[in-house]
């Protein structure tokens, strides 16, 4: 297959040393500096900050109701509704962590600021690090007020969980990096017309990481490729741990393997991606 073109062509082994490289040396206060910046465009407009718990919470009101009214006719158990209403939640956490990652990305593609900052000292690393924290900050402002929502209106109390929460925070927020980083190499290769996987892409998912049924539900051959997904083994050991209390230790072990394995590939094929657009001279050229 002829590279001709994409700027990888160009690239020798001393470049790919060197993109390594750009990951191991982080400055924090660049990282600071870049947060700070995030932060003002953040808390300067409030119709931003209302979108972080405006759908948050309409779809947790939505899915709370709808089981709380299913429980009625079928006498569910609470303990079942508990596990939906936590799977809603934790399903916000992985998709919110991954918009917020991807559309500050966007705000620089937006700009066409992003051939300016990596002109500048900024590391790859410490604008992916960056982009970390303020997805981190976005999901926080939506899912603190969200939470408090659902221990109010349905009795579920998502810190209650304790530690399984923060396994389970932890293999969520590292999935959600991982496809957010996917979303922005393909921008930085496509530019501005594959926005719209930035928005979609973690929908794939949904299906597949048995967010509201059993891994048992799939198809035999489906459920080899759930298994293959770090979350699937989040959204069961949820179930597990409100219906039958017990917290299954090693299926996070096993999902925390696959997200270091896939994040590793997430950083490589961004960073590739985005040495070719230096390379090629597309950071200059995107935007709206």
């Amino acid at each position: 297959m002829s590279l001709k073109g994409t700027g990888l062509n160009a690239m020798g082994p001393d470049d790919m040393s060197r993109a390594a490289t750009d990951y191991v040396a982080i400055s924090p206060r660049r990282v600071g500096a870049m947060v700070l910046r995030y932060s003002y465009l953040l808390r300067s407009s409030w119709p931003r900050l209302l979108d972080l718990v405006y759908w948050p919470a309409v779809q947790m009101l939505m899915w709370g109701f709808l089981q709380t009214y299913l429980a009625r006719q079928s006498g569910m158990a609470a303990q079942a509704g508990g596990a939906f209403i936590g799977a809603v939640l934790l399903w916000d956490i992985l998709f919110r962590g991954q918009v917020g990652f991807s559309i500050t990305f966007l705000e620089e593609m937006w700009s066409r600021n992003l051939g300016n900052l990596m002109m500048t000292p900024l590391r790859p690393a410490e604008f992916v690090a960056a982009l970390m924290v303020m997805s981190l900050i976005r999901l926080a402002i939506g899912l603190i007020p969200v939470s408090l929502l659902a221990l109010a209106f349905f009795g579920f109390n998502l810190w209650g969980l304790g530690l399984a929460f923060a396994a389970f925070f932890v293999n969520l927020i590292l999935t959600s990096w991982a496809i957010g980083l996917l979303a922005c190499g393909l921008i930085l290769k496509k530019g501005m017309g594959a926005e719209a996987f930035a928005w979609s892409v973690t929908f794939v998912l949904l299906p597949l990481c048995c967010v509201y049924y059993p891994v048992a539900t799939l198809p035999v051959w489906l459920q080899f490729i759930a298994r293959a997904l770090p979350p699937t083994y989040v959204f069961e050991g949820l179930r597990d741990l409100v219906l039958n209390r017990h917290f299954d230790a090693t299926a996070m072990i096993i999902s925390l393997g696959l997200n270091v394995v896939y994040f590793a590939a997430a950083v490589v094929g961004f960073s590739l991606l985005l040495r070719s657009a230096r390379v090629s001279g597309s950071l200059l050229q995107t935007g709206e």
